[in-house]
């Protein structure tokens, strides 16, 4: 099915795509996954794309997103990276506020959740470093490189 394909590249999120259809969030999940829609469930989708009912019955391989080009694909790696980056934050802030309370009902004289915050605080750091290239040293153009030097191939 070519229903996730259609709703990312109108930037909606699954939620959206249901209110906007009329159909529940796991119903789009299951379509999405491949799984074959009802035919109600086709008109509605078409209605909200804008596109005939035979388009969106056409095969596609969206499981492992072939279909996607390959800057739709480099997109959809970074959205993945960057909310994996902000699960990662917010695990930080919600244990880190546990330990910082922990820490003051056990012990207040001595603030031991520092360790924590900075060995945790650096990971964390790493990981946004990643994330938003900030450093980016070993990139696509240094990927190119190394590859082209191993076959042995002038830049």
């Amino acid at each position: 099915m070519i229903v996730r394909k259609l709703r990312l590249q109108r930037g909606w999120s699954q939620d959206q795509l249901a209110q906007m259809s009329g159909l529940s969030i796991r119903t789009i999940q299951r379509i999405e996954r491949g799984q074959n829609p009802g035919l109600d469930s086709l008109k509605s989708l078409a209605a909200v794309f804008e596109v005939d009912i035979s388009d969106l019955q056409e095969e596609q391989p969206m499981a492992n997103e072939t279909s996607f080009t390959y800057e739709e694909q480099q997109a959809l790696k970074y959205v993945r990276d960057l909310k994996g980056f902000y699960s990662h934050a917010l695990t930080y802030v919600l244990v880190l506020s546990g330990l910082f309370i922990l820490n003051w009902l056990t012990s207040p004289g001595y603030y031991w959740v520092m360790w924590p915050l900075l060995g945790w605080g650096v990971g964390l750091i790493a990981h946004g470093i990643s994330v938003f290239e900030v450093f980016n040293l070993f990139g696509p153009d240094w990927e190119k490189r190394q590859v082209e030097k191993r076959l042995g191939r002038k830049l």
